[in-house]
């Protein structure tokens, strides 16, 4: 045992991927369908390895940090950009007041309770649920005029704060916004949820067939033409019309005529007689459905040998912005293509007629590859699967974003700056968003922005907690149950005053004000549990865009609630 401490002693990055291992494990233990999360587990993993006492150098959590701010901002850059447009600024808006108001409600709390820099920062980022105060709290209390020691005592008691306050920061806050917000927004939200969806196009609950539903692949199927309809000639256009039953896409792809070569690629006035065998693609249940309009399903394996595609297309198309689902259905770049999913952000939203696209939205196409080629070119640009990240941008934004932070404006005697942890975020929304303008420049797979989410974020909190490691039972101890009351009040009255802001001010639709809810205090956890309390996906459009904003703004708190406390 002896060995295996002074060995962490003498080798911090050893210790260091220990926790985060350990973290992790802790992280996804699930108690009631309950999991304290990798941030957490991985700070307390951090806090117990700690008390052996090492010492890691704080750039090597700066580094981390800004990694991980970086690809946040990337992230939201596209939404946050689109939000500042005119039918984004009510959602923009909302979202401005509800993290003012996480920032005074926490601001007035810890001034309740005689916290000091410390426990406040930590209060503000563990009951909203937004570690990255931790590392903005920590360069804000690095610049303040005051001693080494206090400043060291401050930022120990930020991670102390953080793990007392953000189990209920995040459970708390989903059980409140998917089952106290819906009596507060009144009676048949989910009613209420079904008309709105109507209004958009259809329902995802009901088989109702004027809308577009995701599902698990592209079904292609032969089938011989031995119908009556095929008593006279016809054409391809004349059977695609015969076949779609309320908008649904059906598409006829090959065609093997009963006395001929296969036709690769038939055309609207290709001619269909009876005895051909036909391809047809669209959902399942739907060519099972049409096959006796046809004839008799067929093995023709011939027919069928050809490529299909599943593709993820970034829309950057001007002429496709805005557009709904509905016109994107009748365009002729379209055919034989169905949508599978749409996600914008972390959100995916709900496949009805009348929602529009946006820039730097990702949608799955599947088809045939010609077609799915065909389309994605029309919508944006491809997203193929890569593992290649563009270094080069990502160093770019990181060191520009860092020298926006460093400038210094004094307001009388206090200096001010965004620190570097501000610039890079800010340099990461906008190079995000130069991305969704130009796909082919700065392209970072999801993967790589997973990576440098997680992995950024936790090192970072794994650094913190073995730093912190020493002094964290003793802050515990002092102010653990004061912390947890006020961690209670943090979360919730910021979430009670969005309610009423979006039900009494601007008059969101209910299930529109619980999405912007959970966004302006980027809560995916809550977005989930709305979901499901609600049986609809509608939440997710005023999801985006208020997280977008939240995940700016409370990230910047941290420097705020540093110079308010001090």
């Amino acid at each position: 045992m002896e060995w295996f401490i002074k060995t962490l002693q003498n080798a911090p990055e050893i210790a260091i991927f220990l926790t985060l291992a350990l973290g992790f494990a802790v992280g996804k233990i699930k108690i009631k369908g309950f999991s304290l999360g990798a941030v957490t587990g991985v700070l307390l993993m951090g806090v117990l390895i700690g008390q052996i006492g090492i010492t890691v150098s704080p750039t090597v959590k700066s580094a981390f940090f800004l990694l991980f701010l970086f690809a946040v901002g990337y992230s939201v850059g596209p939404q946050f950009v689109q939000g500042l447009k005119k039918d984004g600024l009510p959602q923009i808006g909302f979202a401005a007041i509800v993290c003012v108001a996480c920032l005074a409600v926490a601001w007035g709390a810890a001034l309740i309770a005689s916290f000091d820099v410390g426990n406040a920062a930590g209060l503000l980022a563990g009951a909203n649920t937004i570690s990255a105060v931790i590392g903005v709290a920590t360069d804000t209390i690095n610049q303040l005029a005051i001693g080494e020691d206090q400043k060291q005592t401050f930022i120990n008691q930020i991670p102390v704060a953080y793990a007392v306050t953000y189990i209920f920061g995040t459970a708390g806050t989903a059980w409140f916004l998917a089952s106290v917000g819906p009596k507060l927004l009144g009676k048949d939200i989910i009613e209420q949820t079904r008309a709105y969806e109507a209004s958009l196009g259809g329902s995802i609950q009901d088989d109702d067939s004027t809308m577009e539903y995701a599902y698990d692949g592209t079904t292609f199927r032969v089938v011989k033409a031995t119908s009556s309809f095929f008593n006279e000639e016809r054409t391809v256009a004349d059977v695609e019309k015969m076949l779609v039953k309320e908008d649904w896409p059906v598409y006829i792809e090959r065609i093997r005529p009963l006395n001929g070569e296969i036709i690769q690629e038939p055309t609207a006035d290709t001619a269909i007689h009876k005895g051909d065998h036909l391809v047809i693609n669209g959902p399942l249940e739907t060519l099972l459905a049409d096959e006796d309009s046809l004839g008799v399903e067929v093995a023709d394996i011939e027919l069928l040998d050809f490529r299909a595609e599943a593709l993820k297309v970034i829309v950057s198309n001007k002429e496709v912005i805005g557009k709904t689902l509905l016109r994107l259905k009748t365009c002729k770049e379209r055919h034989g293509v169905v949508i599978r999913k749409i996600h914008r952000g972390k959100a995916s939203l709900p496949l009805l007629k009348n929602v529009k696209l946006e820039r730097g939205d990702i949608v799955e196409l599947e088809g045939r590859k010609a077609d799915v080629d065909r389309f994605a070119a029309y919508l944006g640009y491809a997203e193929r699967p890569s593992t290649i990240t563009d270094l080069l941008y990502v160093g770019l934004g990181i060191f520009l974003g860092g020298m926006l932070g460093s400038i210094v404006v004094k307001a009388g005697n206090v200096p001010l700056s965004l620190s570097a942890s501000g610039g890079v975020l800010i340099m990461g929304i906008i190079f995000g968003w130069f991305h969704s303008k130009k796909p082919n420049i700065g392209a970072i797979p999801q993967s790589s922005i997973w990576l440098m989410n997680n992995l950024g974020l936790n090192l970072f909190i794994a650094v913190v907690g073995i730093n912190a490691g020493p002094d964290f039972i003793a802050g515990l101890k002092t102010s653990g149950v004061s912390l947890f009351v006020a961690g209670v009040f943090v979360s919730i009255l910021p979430m009670l005053i969005g309610i009423l802001l979006g039900r009494y001010v601007f008059k969101f639709h209910p299930a529109i004000t619980l999405g912007a809810c959970a966004g302006s205090r980027t809560t995916t956890a809550a977005l989930g549990a709305i979901q499901d309390a609600l049986k609809s996906k509608v939440p997710a459009l005023s999801y985006t865009t208020t997280y977008a904003v939240g995940n700016t703004l409370l990230i910047i708190w941290g420097v705020v609630i540093v110079l308010l406390m001090s």
